[in-house]
């Protein structure tokens, strides 16, 4: 035992341990990681460098996972479905450290010796310290030599970017569609690397004060973790961050660290929220498409988990608007609530309960302005939802396909004359976003029309979107530092 871990006493949890339970949880039981995470690192009692480290660690494993078990296959001489379940995530902890982050050879190796002891499985720790000093003895690139020999094509770049190569060829052609195929690679790094938090400051809520304490708040990846400081000073968390331009592309978005956002005052009061950029640009390409008319109604057809609803929120309320937030799923209608609690009163805000494709029925209220956030494949969000990448399949697509198209329909149903329709999803899957639009518009063109989405969503921007021109918006991490959300605009014109 370390003396790091002396001073912590038996009863603490190490920063690795919370990592390892979070990792199982994410392959047993289907956890999302980012729901997870901070509940046991809170529970744990993590330092804010120790929180870093096992964030870090955690998604850095799920994110890698495919590129690591490639590895871990050479470097034990077994393919990996031969390893036992817990003994596999403990190799991709150790790895990711090894490889992925700056933690000192001897540091990484002996202590997920440790943990392999600490979860039960004591059996495997020559095991498990062989395959690290093998993974040890060869850098990086090295390893990527190794893994993609004699691979071409996708399944080279899906080996080398740690992506299912059904999912590289989606993005591939996703960018063919604007005529970027150059970018792919890009991309896929894009994907791999740590965001920034980013913030919202909600409108006529977030104070200058807010938004200059959100702007301070230090980056705890840039110390050392306790574990490290023990045996020897560490370089930052990880060298692979977010290099895309700082300055916020929303006008009211915050661009932060990789920190923790429980430690900004307007966050904790609820003015400020935690919410992408790219989901922000949205959300006020349907809320500043034109100017707002006191009295107009509004509905968030798929309002879950809250985010771009309490930005809405905000809107309506300073422009003399209403919203209708509704959501099918009670826990996550119950989420909606808690994000609309403190933004506006029921005045503005109703949270509703239900499949979103029963709105637009005969004698039904209809909407000046609809925002359908549509269920997908989240592929857009891989950097924030790494595991996204490796629970969907291809053939979840035409699924999920059918269900955009019927919610579209019925939003279409649900829009008054002149009202307004975005569509968005928070994926560059050409079924989802392209392909939706065009059978939008073959199926209720007489009653649609096309806005310029591009336009909108320039006009919106902090700074340049870098969109193609169009109508219809694709935004990139790898552009602009936002998930990768497809955005459409139309108006009823009948």
């Amino acid at each position: 035992m370390s003396p790091a871990q002396q001073r912590r006493g038996p009863r603490t949890v190490s920063a690795r341990r919370v990592a390892f339970d979070v990792l199982r949880a994410v392959q047993v039981d289907d956890a999302y990681a980012n729901l997870l995470l901070p509940t046991r690192i809170r529970r744990a009692g993590l330092s804010a460098r120790d929180a870093a480290f096992a964030t870090e660690l955690t998604y850095g494993s799920i994110r890698m996972l495919g590129r690591y078990d490639a590895i871990i296959g050479i470097a034990s001489g077994r393919r990996v479905d031969n390893v036992e379940s817990d003994v596999l995530d403990v190799l991709r902890l150790g790895v990711h450290q090894l490889l992925g982050m700056r933690t000192p050879t001897h540091a990484a190796v002996s202590a997920t010796v440790e943990l392999t002891r600490e979860i039960g499985a004591r059996r495997a720790t020559g095991f498990v310290n062989a395959v690290l000093r093998k993974v040890a003895a060869r850098t990086d690139d090295e390893w990527d030599a190794l893994i993609t020999e004699g691979r071409g094509g996708d399944a080279l770049l899906a080996t080398r970017w740690s992506h299912p190569a059904w999912v590289v060829a989606a993005l591939r052609d996703a960018l063919a569609a604007e005529r970027s195929r150059d970018e792919l690679a890009a991309l896929l790094a894009a994907d791999n690397v740590a965001p920034r938090v980013q913030l919202v400051a909600l409108p006529g809520l977030a104070t200058a004060e807010d938004v200059q304490a959100a702007e301070a708040v230090p980056d705890p990846a840039t110390s050392a973790t306790e574990d490290d400081q023990a045996t020897q000073d560490a370089p930052p968390v990880s060298p692979q961050r977010d290099e895309t331009d700082a300055r916020p592309v929303s006008p009211v978005g915050i661009r932060g660290t990789t920190g923790d956002p429980a430690r900004v005052p307007g966050v904790t009061a609820g003015r400020l929220r935690v919410q992408d950029e790219g989901s922000q640009l949205a959300a006020l390409a349907l809320s500043r498409s034109s100017a707002v008319r006191a009295g107009e109604r509004w509905l968030d057809m798929c309002a879950g988990p809250g985010g771009k609803a309490a930005l809405l929120a905000a809107e309506a309320a300073q422009g003399g608007a209403t919203l209708v937030a509704n959501e099918l799923v009670p826990a996550r209608a119950g989420l909606v609530r808690k994000a609309l609690a403190t933004v506006a009163g029921g005045d503005v805000v109703t949270v509703v309960e239900g499949d979103g494709r029963r709105f637009g029925k005969p004698g039904d209220e209809r909407f000046d302005r609809v925002l359908l956030d549509a269920p997908c494949t989240g592929l857009g969000a891989l950097r924030r939802r790494p595991e996204a990448r490796w629970r969907k399949q291809p053939e979840d697509v035409p699924e999920l396909a059918a269900l955009q198209a019927e919610l579209l329909d019925a939003a279409v149903r649900a829009l008054a004359p002149g009202g307004t329709l975005a569509y968005v999803t928070c994926s560059p899957h050409l079924a989802e976003t392209r392909g939706q639009v065009d059978a939008l518009m073959a199926r209720h063109g007489g009653v649609l029309e096309q806005l310029d989405t591009a336009g909108v969503v320039r006009a919106v921007a902090s700074r340049d979107p870098q969109v193609a021109d169009g109508r219809t918006v694709q935004l990139w991490p790898h552009r602009i530092g936002t998930d990768a959300m497809f955005v459409a605009l139309f108006r009823r014109t009948a």
